[in-house]
């Protein structure tokens, strides 16, 4: 993992109810009380060695416990929905045991000595995040499961005299407070009894020893923005983001793509991180252009952590199994993750100078539907430059951070302003470093140290600063990078990755069939270099020929390279 470029790896599911065993052991136990030790000292395990490799560890608290009759929960029985086991998400923002529970899990958990570093992990450097509790909003999911219709009355009754209460504190209308499903005054009570239980829970890891940024839950699956004044309560807002095929093609004009989720979730003031990026149905055809497309918005937009999902879900002792959820084995994911780390660590693609402001009034962000789905204006905005989100001072919410953006930063103003035009086949970044044309469905980073171009490439020719691509492959991604930190043209360390679609053998099976890149790569660079190819399965580095003229390397991609990795040196 660290030699392809990884420096962050997210510790995931330890405590979901379909892992077994899990951190609480084998499936069946009576309670999720105790920790298994053997399942605890793999994880110490894992730790360890990450961190013996210069890699940063993201720990989730709470992923998909399930609670159990032994847990002695309130209510319990009314949530289990006659199961022997019940899903803690949305309950623990109103049920005292479950946020005790909760607590108790985060000081075993935290509280312990990892053996094979001698720390405990609020005190191991190693541990640079941690998340209170995975995609588990009020806001837009789980709100609704308190409500009179859903068989709750134990939770019910908590539910509807907080609501009562918020209301009548603000003199908001009760018959709509509690209506969870509607804008208007209820994301006004969700949002504050959200943020009362992130409090409770962020003042109690900062007691066990915590220093490092908490994240609280997550802004995802297609949340409206009125989900955002609660995760900002958070030392950070952490977003997941999914797409389909066809990212690159996706018209801001009249739709978002999976980049425009973080971008618009981009408090001002507050860092951001993408813990989860992917795209679905699996597999993608196109898959392969999303890591560099990722990373290179990241690093304009300044986005401040990113993580793929996920590297792997099962051992990694063998060939595995092929899934959306595996990149570790996937031809297509793991030739660009490489290029993509970086692209994104070393800051090939510069933060933007110029910076557009989304900044919805109170009736904009809690009275309307308003998302990355129907926000023309910041979608075109997120593709010029750094795109920040401006949250309103509110009554209602007087713990909302005011924050206060750049004087040189231009307004978005939704009604007419910012549209690239209907008629319009793609937008270049103001600095002129990325461009995407979203009518041929193609994307060009030209910057000093990262040059590629990827998407529907076939028959074009293209041209960047200092290297030119003519590929037969249709859909393909090719990136030149510098590994020296001199700028292409004058680099003697010159990275190469090339990428396309990689699809399942008969009957969905391993092992992937893997379509070559096939055409002409022209690098202009130093006289004297040498090209390599990188072999599976070791370091080896095998010499491949070449033609130097005119300052310039000439490369003859076909099948017969058997590598995504190529180095000029």
């Amino acid at each position: 993992m660290s030699e392809l470029g990884f420096n962050l790896v997210r510790l995931h599911h330890h405590d979901s109810y379909w892992v077994s065993p899990n951190i609480f052991g084998e499936k069946g136990k009576e309670h999720t009380q105790v920790l298994d030790p053997e399942m605890l000292d793999r994880l110490d395990w894992w730790i360890k060695c990450l961190k013996d490799e210069g890699i940063y560890v993201w720990l989730d608290l709470h992923v998909q416990r399930s609670l159990r009759a032994g847990d002695r929960i309130e209510g319990f029985d009314e949530i289990r929905k006659g199961k022997p086991e019940a899903d803690l998400k949305g309950y623990n923002y109103i049920n005292p045991s479950i946020k005790q529970a909760m607590q108790k899990f985060n000081e075993n958990f935290l509280g312990h000595k990892n053996p094979h570093t001698g720390l405990r992990y609020p005190d191991d450097p190693s541990i640079a995040f941690l998340l209170i509790t995975n995609e588990n909003d009020l806001t837009h999911h789980f709100g609704n499961r308190f409500l009179p219709d859903k068989n709750v009355p134990w939770h019910n009754a908590l539910y509807m005299k907080r609501a009562e209460e918020f209301a009548a504190k603000w003199g908001l209308p009760k018959n709509k407070t509690w209506r969870s499903w509607e804008p208007g005054p209820s994301k006004l009570f969700l949002n504050d009894l959200e943020r009362q239980f992130h409090v409770d829970m962020v003042a109690h890891l900062r007691k066990i020893g915590v220093r490092v940024p908490i994240a609280t839950t997550n802004y995802w699956g297609l949340d409206p923005l009125s989900s955002l004044p609660a995760l900002a309560e958070g030392d950070l807002i952490d977003v997941h983001t999914y797409g389909g095929i066809g990212e690159l093609e996706r018209d801001p004009n009249f739709a978002p793509n999976l980049a425009h989720w973080p971008a618009l979730a981009q408090v001002a003031g507050k860092p951001l991180s993408v813990s989860e990026w992917n795209v679905e149905a699996f597999p993608a055809p196109d898959r392969h252009v999303v890591p560099l497309y990722m990373a290179s918005m990241a690093g304009m937009q300044g986005w401040d952590a990113m993580m793929q999902y996920a590297y792997s879900q099962i051992p990694l002792n063998g060939a595995g199994n092929p899934s959306n959820w595996h990149a570790y084995n996937d031809p297509a994911l793991i030739a660009m993750l490489p290029a993509a780390a970086l692209l994104y660590r070393q800051g090939h693609v510069p933060e933007a100078s110029s910076v557009y402001v989304s900044a919805p009034t109170r009736e904009q962000l809690f009275f309307q539907p308003t998302s990355p789905a129907n926000a023309r204006a910041s979608r075109i905005a997120a593709e010029k430059g750094k795109l920040v989100t401006v949250l309103p001072a509110t009554r209602e919410l007087p713990w909302i951070k005011k924050a206060i953006p750049p004087n040189e930063a231009k307004q978005v103003d939704e009604s007419n302003q910012f549209s690239a035009g209907t008629e319009a086949a793609g937008l270049a970044s103001d600095s002129g470093a990325l461009r995407r044309n979203w009518e041929k469905g193609t994307f060009m980073v030209d910057t000093a140290h990262t040059q590629a171009a990827m998407g529907w490439l076939g028959g074009e020719d293209i041209s960047l600063n200092s290297i030119r691509i003519r590929l037969s492959t249709r859909n393909a991604s090719v990136a030149v990078q510098s590994l020296d930190g001199k700028p292409i043209g004058e680099s003697v360390r010159l990275m190469i990755s090339v990428a396309a679609r990689a699809v399942l053998s008969a009957g969905g099976k391993m092992p992937f069939l893997v379509e070559p890149v096939e055409g002409e790569l022209v690098i202009h660079a130093p006289k004297g270099l040498r090209l390599y190819q990188k072999l599976a399965g070791g370091g080896e580095l095998r010499p491949m020929a070449t033609v130097y003229r005119n300052n310039r390397y000439s490369i003859r991609l076909d099948r017969n390279l058997r590598s995504n990795w190529l180095f000029l040196r």
